[in-house]
């Protein structure tokens, strides 16, 4: 295989967190990189991912709302628009 080296400008701090994730694989980020760009070549697909980190004020949000649940502390389920309307009125 004929190989070629391959000169971007990436923020260094982005490149940074992109090593760190590739070794957490065990992965040099070159090879990450590399088969992106054969993906990309045999597919002439670009796929992104928004995939959602869970922040800890979300954990705590989630923990709340479990500990409600738990101890019964919720309203509904309600059979009609108009009962769970009128719960939030009389709230």
């Amino acid at each position: 295989m004929k190989t070629s080296v391959l000169s971007i400008k990436i923020d260094e701090d982005v490149k940074k967190r992109a090593q760190a994730v590739a070794g957490s694989f065990g992965i040099p980020l070159s090879t990450l990189v590399n088969a992106y760009l054969v993906e990309l070549a045999e597919t002439q697909q670009v796929h992104f991912s928004a995939v959602e980190v869970m922040t800890p004020h979300m954990e705590k949000i989630i923990g709340e709302v479990e500990k409600e649940i738990a101890a019964g502390e919720t309203s509904g389920p309600f059979e009609t628009v108009e009962e769970a309307i009128a719960n939030l009125k009389s709230l």
